[in-house]
């Protein structure tokens, strides 16, 4: 059995062929069609629909086109998952002269989940001359934790050659935190 699925007056705009009322499959059939710049993680119907839509926006109001600015919104930070990982992520970060801000959080904790979209869109700020990682200190050694000198959680982290050169503890609300985490960033690159 098919199911129809009632679609609104701009999504018919997009592809004039569907009509209102339509069996899944036969939406399903007239986006599948291979199109340019398909990279992204949805299925396919809704790259497609995204595609139309950054299309259209491009479009300024004279009929010209305008270019589209496609810097990351946000960078996923990378998992440190093992001290051996960590010594590694330092090593390489030495090597490059570069440093590492880690954001060491728990799965459990609810401060840590609210702060890491925040950072992460921090991050592009500093992308690609600072690195950002984070560690569940749950699914690391208790030795590594010790070694970082972590008490609390969310504690944000950072490091160049190998050594700590600063800290905030993220305790308070998480825009306050990602101001403190900029502040801490822009005065290592000063120095």
């Amino acid at each position: 059995m098919s199911e129809i699925v009632n679609l609104s007056q701009s999504l018919r705009s997009l592809n004039p062929k569907i009509s209102a009322l339509v069996p899944y499959r036969q939406i399903s059939s007239s986006f599948s069609q291979p199109r340019k710049f398909q990279f992204c993680c949805f299925p396919k119907k809704i790259c497609l629909i995204t595609e139309r839509i950054r299309a259209i926006d491009a479009l300024k109001q004279d009929g010209s086109l305008q270019e589209l600015d496609d810097s990351p919104v946000s960078v996923e930070l990378g998992s440190i998952s093992n001290e051996n990982h960590f010594d590694q992520v330092m090593e390489e970060a030495q090597k490059l002269g570069e440093s590492v801000v880690i954001v060491w959080m728990a799965a459990w904790c609810r401060k840590c989940i609210y702060l890491k979209p925040k950072l992460e869109k921090l991050a592009v700020e500093f992308y690609p001359r600072l690195r950002f990682y984070h560690v569940d200190v749950n699914s690391v050694s208790y030795k590594l934790v010790c070694r970082a000198g972590v008490t609390k959680m969310p504690t944000i982290q950072l490091w160049r050659d190998g050594q700590k050169i600063g800290e905030i503890i993220g305790g308070h609300k998480a825009h306050f935190v990602v101001n403190e985490v900029r502040e801490m960033i822009e005065n290592d690159l000063i120095n």
